[in-house]
């Protein structure tokens, strides 16, 4: 089968599914595919243009949702344990206010703000030209919206092996090795980013790595796939690790940030935001699980 076209084996593994529930989308005309020589194919195209179109209208429900509550703001993009931390701690100390998150990934998150589907962006895309996080980007990503960048925090992000890691891996260089699996993050993702740029930066060809396709969607799900010994190395934060008792092998200290509209920056709920990630309660529980660090959060990085 050519890049272009999938079968119904490939279209299922593409999309995380099972056969069967590609036939039941075909049947219910819910999935592009086209029939040749008694055979479904799915051209790769329509397929990403199909999950898109699925992933918008998911965001547009929420926002909608989100309209309805009072005090309440849907963020979506890139993913980091604490902001599961953080939103309950919201909701311990200003329990009528509501933040709704999707980890969609840092590029994602910043097209759905470009196209009012939420109303924050985390992201933590790196420009290599200009040593620069995110502000590069938002000409591409959000041209319709006045952006504000505020710093959340700084963060490490590293390799996590297994226990004692006993492959022995040090390094990028490492994954292009047969005997390791890697789980990879989902395109778009900061995180992807990262490793398709060091993978670039090595001259390693992706399809020599093994697990390269295998896809998810949060640092905790690439933790936990090498803690079920599904996999052998995956790019987490600190706080995944220390959390599950990983071995951590550091690769890069990056900015994290919200990015929003100018509107959104003004409303109490961001105010609600930002009070509760500078609070003594929450930064105490954080520092458990690492360092991450403080010094600039809530600091405007741009605002045109």
């Amino acid at each position: 089968m050519s890049e272009e076209m999938m079968n119904t084996k490939e279209v299922a593994h593409y999309l995380g599914i099972h056969e069967k529930q590609v036939y039941a989308l075909i049947g219910q005309k819910r999935i592009p595919a086209t029939r040749v020589t008694g055979k479904w194919v799915f051209p790769r195209k329509l397929i990403d243009e199909w999950i898109e179109s699925n992933a918008r209208s998911g965001l547009e429900q929420a926002r909608q949702k989100t309209k309805r509550v009072e005090g309440g703001l849907l963020a979506s993009g890139s993913n980091d344990l604490i902001l599961d931390m953080l939103q309950t701690h919201v909701r311990r100390m200003h329990p009528d206010f509501y933040l709704f998150s999707a980890s969609t990934g840092s590029t994602d998150g910043l097209k759905a703000l470009n196209l009012g589907y939420t109303d924050i962006a985390w992201s933590h895309l790196f420009d290599p030209e200009t040593g620069e996080y995110n502000i590069p980007f938002l000409p591409v990503y959000v041209p319709n919206v006045k952006p504000v960048v505020v710093n959340l925090y700084y963060r490490e992000l590293g390799l996590l092996v297994a226990a004692r890691n006993p492959l022995n891996i040090r390094g990028f260089e490492d994954l292009a090795r047969r005997d390791v699996r890697l789980i990879n993050r989902q395109k778009g993702s900061g995180t992807r980013n990262l490793i398709d740029r060091n993978l670039t930066r090595l001259g390693i060809d992706p399809a020599h790595i093994r697990g390269y396709e295998d896809e998810v969607y949060t640092h905790l799900e690439v933790g936990l796939s090498v803690l079920s010994n599904e996999t052998d190395v995956g790019i987490a934060t600190i706080a995944v690790s220390q959390l599950l008792g990983l071995p951590f092998i550091p690769i890069t200290r990056e900015r994290f940030d919200m990015v929003l509209g100018q509107q959104t920056f003004f409303q109490q709920g961001i105010q609600t935001l930002m009070e509760v990630l500078k609070s003594d309660t929450f930064r105490t529980k954080v520092a458990r699980l690492g360092n991450y660090d403080f010094k600039d959060s809530g600091k405007i990085l741009y605002a045109p």
